[in-house]
């Protein structure tokens, strides 16, 4: 999870974010919703694993400062998460 860097997803205000976590990086296209009545995002993105790129596309239930979702690669692997809100690293 955090061997090239501690593992994040980030979500801004405009749309747009990233993520890391082990090798695997990306640039994410989110949008608002709800799953089972509960604040959700659901998102695609495109990035690297290693030097091999990849896409896919995920959601995560917001539950106060905790998300917890899965990310689908395309043609490839699966994987739930969970993640919990901090301050960004600078």
């Amino acid at each position: 999870m955090d061997e090239d860097v501690p593992g994040y997803f980030e979500f801004r205000k405009d749309g747009l974010g990233e993520f890391q976590f082990g090798y695997v990086q990306g640039q994410i296209d989110w949008r608002d919703t709800e799953r089972d009545g509960r604040p959700a995002v659901e998102f695609t993105f495109e990035g690297m694993d290693e030097m091999t790129p990849n896409s896919g596309r995920g959601w995560a239930i917001i539950e106060g400062d905790t998300l917890d979702g899965m990310i689908f690669f395309h043609q490839g692997d699966e994987s739930g998460f969970a993640a919990k809100k901090t301050e960004k690293l600078k």
